[in-house]
């Protein structure tokens, strides 16, 4: 085997890009219906060309590595598929829409973008989870904002902003315990020193959320309070439904396996939708069938498939149409793609290659703090999975900081400020693939608008450039 050249080791990923780029003014939000898959493919062939021809790397050695990369998302995948199960369960049983109507009742229109910010961050802090935040409390006020007739992107952007604030500052969530870990410092000093980038970041994502709101909100045409009554007229709207995301958010706080805490959650959807719906379960079921086959026809439909209801009400009814499982399956088919293209790219050598011809430029705080930044940046871009945008750079820089007299904790911060917060912006990361699959808007639609995840790497550069609280070890 043969060490890449730098040259050589970027050409797939600028293939990629120069792919993506083309397919995305031809084919917009269903890019990921196929095109990009398509992209990372060839991509993935081309990366492997190049090991095997110039490179001399056996292709059972890629085949190995893109094995290993497949064998890491199968909880991903099982867990995207409970997300979905829960989205249609969670709207048929009327628990989305009696939170979407407590949204509306209860949430200032003009601040709505700031509440649901601050929601999602409460929420990812207590369960650690931004996939589990954006598919349960996301998509309900998701919906309620564009019933309020905020622009989806501006909705999404918020959302996302608050949940990966708790994806990279509770103690719960995986990227903020590998971080620590790969860095060599324990998780609350971690914690605290990334308080120092994250709070101006966050403050100023809020403020712009909030200056929005009151531009979105002025001489709104929606009827809310129609919107309020149609709402009460398709479901049962009670209180006792918001007893089943209480207990979901308990089983995460608990340590529940994710995966086991959204399935039970679905079927509690399910027996709510049973016990509270009924006409929603007789609607979606073929009217020649008995009433106990109805109810096990809807309770299997909504779980795995598409389903709409009748309200009457134009907007609802586009709101309230779900896919369950099966609409998740262009996300997972994207997933497979991506992990493929990260296991031949890492099987070559061409990633740890990039990765080592950026270390070799750092003279300053400001150019090491960069460097790791630039290389968890181009790790989620190339190798699409936000473990590895944390686990190789921090592999790869943990002896220079050591060098250099840094503490552990400046690396572990600024792979969180990097590495976490961006996996969602990259249209082929896992991450985003899963966000912009659950609320169904496209990852370019929403990027401009994720404020705290686009300002965390900035606002860690100009930390680093004026050198505060810059930690040195004694």
């Amino acid at each position: 085997m043969k060490r890449p050249s730098l040259l050589l080791s970027i050409v797939p990923v600028l293939f990629l890009i120069t792919l993506i780029a083309v397919s995305v003014p031809i084919f917009g939000d269903d890019i990921t219906a196929g095109p990009a898959q398509i992209a990372l493919l060839s991509a993935t062939s081309l990366a492997a060309l190049i090991s095997i021809i110039f490179l001399k790397v056996p292709w059972k050695q890629i085949e190995t590595f893109m094995l290993e990369h497949l064998s890491k998302t199968g909880s991903a995948i099982f867990i995207l598929l409970m997300i979905g199960a829960l989205t249609g369960s969670w709207m048929m049983s009327g628990i989305v829409p009696t939170m979407i109507y407590y949204g509306l009742k209860l949430i200032s229109p003009s601040i709505f973008l700031f509440t649901i910010f601050v929601l999602a961050s409460i929420a990812s802090l207590v369960t650690g989870s931004s996939w589990t935040t954006v598919g349960t409390l996301g998509v309900a006020m998701f919906v309620a904002g564009k019933i309020l007739g905020i622009p989806a992107p501006w909705l999404a952007g918020a959302i996302i902003s608050g949940a990966y604030f708790g994806d990279k500052m509770s103690p719960l969530s995986d990227t903020t315990n590998l971080a620590a870990t790969v860095a060599g410092t324990d998780l609350y000093t971690h914690i605290k020193y990334m308080t120092i980038t994250v709070t101006p970041s966050y403050i100023l994502a809020g403020i712009i959320y909030i200056v929005a709101g009151f531009f979105f909100t002025k001489g709104g045409s929606i009827d809310i309070g129609q919107q309020c009554i149609d709402l009460k007229g398709a479901f049962n709207i009670t209180p006792f439904l918001l007893i089943v995301p209480c207990i979901t958010g308990y089983m995460i706080y608990k340590k529940v396996s994710p995966f086991l805490s959204l399935f039970l959650s679905a079927i509690m959807g399910i027996v709510v939708a049973c016990i509270f719906q009924p006409h929603i379960i007789f609607q979606i079921s073929p009217h020649n069938i008995s009433k106990t086959a109805s109810y096990i026809f809807s309770s299997l439909k909504i779980l795995s498939t598409e389903c709409q209801i009748v309200t009457g009400n134009e907007m609802l009814d586009t709101l309230c149409k779900t896919k369950g499982m099966g609409g998740m399956l262009n996300t997972v088919w994207l997933i497979l793609c991506v992990t493929t293209f990260g296991g031949a790219m890492e099987a070559s050598g061409m990633i740890t290659r990039i990765t080592e011809a950026m270390l070799k430029r750092i003279q300053s705080t400001f150019s090491l703090v960069g460097s790791t930044i630039a290389s968890c940046i181009f790790c989620n871009i190339a190798l699409s999975d936000q473990y590895m945008s944390i686990l190789l750079p921090g592999k790869m820089f943990v002896k220079a900081y050591k060098d250099k007299g840094y503490a552990p904790e400046l690396l572990s911060r600024t792979l969180e400020d990097s590495g976490t917060v961006t996996s969602v912006l990259v249209p082929w990361n896992t991450c985003a693939v899963v966000q912009s699959g659950v609320l169904g808007i496209s990852t370019l639609a929403y990027l401009p608008y994720c404020f705290f995840n686009l300002l965390s790497p900035i606002v860690s550069l100009i930390i680093a450039a004026i050198g505060y609280k810059i930690r040195k070890i004694k």
